[in-house]
Order: structure tokens, then sequence, then C-alpha cells
């Protein structure tokens, strides 16, 4: 008999996840101009520290690894909820500049506890024959966490200063998400009862002479598409105006929040036969496509909205297979530790990306820079086909 998806806590984290990105990630860009305001500082300078405070999360992504492996990921998912909703409240009350980047930074470092590394990761612990499903079903609910909260945070920003909006998101990650952290922390704690012994481990694909080698593939490949992903979406409306899309810039970026969430459904309902590694190919693919297709047509409108759905679609992608494709290339033992140190180089990417495509677009124009990008998202795929081959020449012969 096939095991059953552990529902209740896929539709907890679901929501978890839409909390803890929307107050401690898209939140962030809306609220940044009052941010500006309030501690007379240049916007650059609000997004600087934004970066720096993504930084130090990435930098300390690899201890919070081992620590999901060793305590386990729901303690770590109630301790980022009470951190989180501490740290909201130390940037809403803090009395200057310095007092503020430093919340910030405590911010970043309490959303990697909460968000998707340690999410995937409580999947896996709580039943790892099925966490490649339970992680996809996870990824289409959160998906929605910027078509609430950029809204929700639009309203909110008219009615209370940013201040009290932060501390209204400090009291849901204290109200909310922390009891629902702490249930699934005390429900889910393998071998809790006599009768519920702990799940079985599951075996990886890949020889374990080659996990090595198949390791610094993968994460080359992460890091590819996230420095593509990266420094595309921070600029996406930029772009598109700089390339002559004018006022449509900003309606064809709002196709791409919709595309992501269409192929995570298009994933759940037919994607049952795609092995997690040829997943990983098809979203490598789609994310410099996307890009591509953009610097050939522009600026054409229609060929801008393609761009927008291709590219939203191969992220959506990416979010599933950052959690399945180390669960079945490496198998569940040591899936926190790995995890961490692939959140590390994604979140370290993800803040100095978009001041290198800035640059570059200063120093080389739009068209030159964006096509530097589908190069290096183009090498990424090459990285996920090696893995591919490593798998079908070497692999354990097993089925996952």
């Amino acid at each position: 008999m096939t095991e059953r998806v552990p529902t209740a806590a896929i539709c907890v984290l679901g929501l978890t996840q839409i909390i803890g990105y929307g107050t401690l990630y898209y939140s962030f860009s809306l609220l940044a101009p009052g941010m500006a305001a309030s501690l007379a500082w240049p916007m650059e300078w609000v997004f600087g520290a934004f970066s720096v405070a993504l930084l130090v999360g990435g930098l300390t992504a690899p201890w919070l690894g081992r620590a999901i492996d060793r305590i386990g990921a729901g303690r770590v998912m109630v301790l980022g909820s009470a951190l989180a909703a501490l740290a909201l409240l130390g940037c809403a009350l803090a009395p200057g500049r310095p007092a503020f980047v430093l919340a910030l930074v405590v911010t970043e470092v309490a959303a990697n506890f909460v968000q998707y590394g340690a999410a995937f990761a409580l999947l896996v612990q709580i039943r790892p024959q099925v966490a490649q499903r339970s992680i996809t079903y996870l990824t289409l609910i959160a998906g929605f966490a910027s078509t609430i909260f950029w809204p929700v945070t639009s309203f909110l920003a008219t009615q209370l200063s940013w201040q009290q909006v932060y501390i209204v998101f400090a009291l849901l990650n204290l109200l909310v998400c922390l009891p629902l952290h702490g249930w699934l922390a005390f429900t889910t704690r393998p071998g809790r009862r006599a009768d519920a012994p702990a799940p079985t481990p599951l075996p990886g694909r890949l020889h374990p002479d080659l996990r090595p080698l198949g390791f610094v593939l993968m994460l080359a490949g992460f890091c590819l598409q996230s420095l593509v992903s990266a420094a595309v979406l921070v600029h996406m409306v930029p772009l598109l105006s700089g390339l002559g899309l004018g006022a449509s810039a900003a309606l064809v970026g709002t196709l791409f929040g919709p595309s992501q969430v269409m192929s995570r459904l298009v994933n759940m309902l037919f994607g049952r036969g795609l092995s997690p590694i040829n997943l990983a190919v098809l979203s490598a693919v789609l994310i410099p496509a996307g890009v591509a297709v953009l610097v050939a047509t522009a600026p054409s409108t229609l060929g801008a909205m393609g761009f927008a759905v291709i590219f939203g679609m191969g992220n959506g992608l990416f979010s599933i297979v950052a959690g399945t494709l180390p669960l079945t290339l490496f198998g569940s033992d040591g899936y926190g530790s790995r995890q961490g140190k692939l959140m590390s180089a994604r979140l370290i990417l993800a803040a100095v990306a978009p001041f290198v495509l800035a640059l570059g677009m200063e120093r080389f124009g739009i068209t030159a820079s964006l096509s530097l990008v589908v190069a290096l998202g183009a090498l990424g795929c090459c990285a996920f086909l090696a893995i591919g081959m490593l798998v079908r020449r070497h692999g354990a012969a097993i089925s996952v």
C-alpha cells in the first residue's frame, strides 16, 4: 500500500510558509520607502542593508542545517518563529540605523529557521518515502505568499506606519506560526509513541564513491540558477522599462507569480513520472530560456509576456527541485546538513547577484548583461545534465 502524505502537516506548513515569506521577505520592498524616510537614509542604503542581512543569513545556513539534523526541524522552526517575532519587533522599535540593521540581520537569520529549507527537512523527517510529493504540495500552497502579502502589505502601509506593520507581522509569527510549529514539533517527533517507530531512512541514487562529485555538480547547478533568478527578479521591472516596454513593464511583471504557481500545479497533476533530475534540467532550461526570449524580442510586449511566463515557470519548478533533488541523489540521512550548505550558497548569491547585474548593465548595457546571464544559466543546465549521466551510468541500483 502506498504511504500517504502527511496532509495536516503540509497544510499547517503551507500557512506558516505564506506568513514566513510574506512577513520576512516579500513585504520588505513595499515598506522600504517608509524605512528610508524614517531613518533619513537613501533607498540604496536600505536595500544594501537588506542584502547584508541576506548575506549573513547565508553564512549561518550550514550551522542551521546541522542543527536540523541534530535536534529536528520542528524544534528549529519553533525557535525561528520566536526569533522572527523578536527581530521584527526590534526593527520596528530600533532607535537608530545601527540597531535597525542589526535587527534586520537577525530577521533574515530567523527566516532560514522557518522557510523552505527547514520546512522541506521537516517533511523528510516525518515521512521520507513520500517527501517528494509532500514538498511539491507544500510549494504549491506557499506559492501564494507574494499574491497574498503584496496587496496585504500595500493596504496596511496606507493605514499604518512601517513600524506598526512590522509589529503586526511580529504578532503573526508569535501568535500563529509559533504555536503551529510547536504542534508540528510535538506531533511529528519520530518515535514519540511506542507504536510509532521512526521512519525508515530513504537511500540515495548516487553511488557513495560519486557523492562528492555529485554534490559539487548539484551545488554548481543550484548556484548558477540562483544567480540568474535573483539577478533578474530584483531588476525585473527596471529591466523591462530599460528595454523599451515603458508603462507595460509593471503589467508584464505581474505574470511572474501566477506562472510559478501554474508550473507547480501542472507538475503536481501530471509530473509524477518525471524524476527530480529531469525536473531540475527542465527548470534549468526554462529560466535562461525566458531571459533569452526577452533579449531576442525586446521591446515587444508579447515577447516580454512570454519571458515572464517562461521565467516564472522555471522558478516555480526550481523551488521544488531545491527540496527533492538532494533527497533523490543522497537520501534522507544528513538531509538537513546538505540543505544548509545549499541554502548558504544560494542566499549568498541572492545577496550579491543584483549588484553584479546592476554593475554589468551600467558598464556593458542591458542586452550584453542579459546575454551573459543566459550563458550562465546554460552552464547550470549542463551541471544537471552531468548529474543525470552519473546516475544513469553509475547510480545505485535502487528505486526512488
